[in-house]
């Protein structure tokens, strides 16, 4: 009992509500004992206090944008639970590094001296991984594990329980999450990754941020302030 507090969801009340059926599913518990096996072999991030951080900071009637990643930083100190975000005092990882590329050449910011994205977070920004967990030095590592469908259901949540939304999906594996996002009620952007092996196909001038401004005014919502202290 003493091992299971401590994989025990340390997540946002309003996200509790809306996910409470997937904690009690039988996919989540394998993962919940999945998870408790790596930590005993192998180093596990982000820490268990930060696996939930993007709905931690963003609750779900807060939600404005939602932003898809697939997998967690894995090198030490990166991943603290939001997507493409490292803490600061980290050097900031190739894509975070392009992102901020656009967002100065889109609405001429100056390019942020860190990486932590929590003020984007904290303005409405979902900033959500697919795969909420990785181990130490191994992309990918935690995929098929039953994340993915957890995943799945906070935005199928997000989806069918709010409107006007924007969601961002850069390059083909956020792409395939369209297909269980209502268009009918949201707004959909899409790019080529951030990532240099694709960020000059097509991610690079695509104007994203100040587009996501321009349909949160449609929606008479407030834009967010893309700028980083």
């Amino acid at each position: 009992m003493k091992e299971s507090a401590q994989v025990r969801p340390v997540i946002e009340e309003s996200w509790l509500k809306v996910l409470r059926p997937e904690f009690e599913a039988s996919y989540f518990l394998q993962l919940k004992a999945f998870l408790l096996e790596e930590k005993k072999r192998h180093r596990v991030f982000p820490p268990g206090s930060k696996i939930f951080s993007a709905f931690n900071h963003t609750p779900f009637h807060s939600v404005k944008v939602v932003l898809l990643g697939q997998d967690p930083y894995h090198g030490p100190g990166q991943a603290h639970g939001l997507c493409f975000s490292v803490n600061k005092g980290i050097p900031k990882p190739p894509s975070l590094v392009n992102m901020f590329k656009e967002l100065h050449a889109d609405l001429g910011l100056p390019v942020p001296t860190h990486g932590n994205l929590e003020g984007w977070a904290r303005q409405g920004v979902l900033l959500l991984n697919a795969t909420l967990t990785v181990r130490a030095r191994q992309a990918g590592s935690h995929q098929k594990k039953g994340w993915e469908q957890f995943t799945d259901a906070a935005i199928k949540a997000l989806s069918e329980g709010r409107s006007g939304l924007v969601f961002l999906l850069w390059g083909s594996y956020a792409q395939a999450k369209e297909a269980i996002i209502d268009t009918t009620k949201h707004h959909i952007l899409k790019a080529p990754h951030p990532s240099p092996l694709s960020a000059s196909r097509g991610f690079f001038g695509c104007k994203h941020f100040s587009a996501t401004n321009a349909l949160l005014r449609e929606e008479g919502l407030e834009e967010i302030n893309w700028s980083l202290e």
